[in-house]
């Protein structure tokens, strides 16, 4: 069977090895109530597009699929974010970081509380 050995295939196949070698542990119940909580992308506040599931911290610097990493993203600020540090990347594309880390620590601990 012929491998695909193009660069975009070896990245997808190194991608898919990091994923599957942490604990990725969001359920569909949690992912909607992220979305709900966000009420749009977390970057830029657009509301009428698909949202993406996005790691703040990226899976390929020790990020994982939890409901204390992710939040939803468009596909433009996703793909614009790629694995940058999120600050850095909300400080070069102009947005407004402070707003975003105000909320991403309020909608977290809300999130992860545990239930009475």
């Amino acid at each position: 069977m012929a491998v695909n050995n193009s660069r975009r295939a070896r990245a997808a196949r190194r991608r898919t090895r990091r994923v599957k070698a942490v604990v990725n542990d969001l359920t569909d119940a949690q992912w909607a109530a992220i979305r709900e909580a966000w009420g749009g992308c977390a970057y830029c506040g657009v509301t009428d597009k698909p949202m993406q599931r996005d790691c703040v911290m990226a899976i390929s610097r020790g990020g994982r699929y939890t409901v204390e990493n992710v939040v939803p993203a468009c596909a433009a600020c996703n793909a614009s974010k790629c694995n940058e540090e999120v600050t850095h990347w909300m400080r070069r594309k102009r947005l407004d970081e402070r707003t975003f880390l105000m909320r991403y620590v309020e909608i977290r601990a809300a999130m992860t509380l545990p239930a009475l």
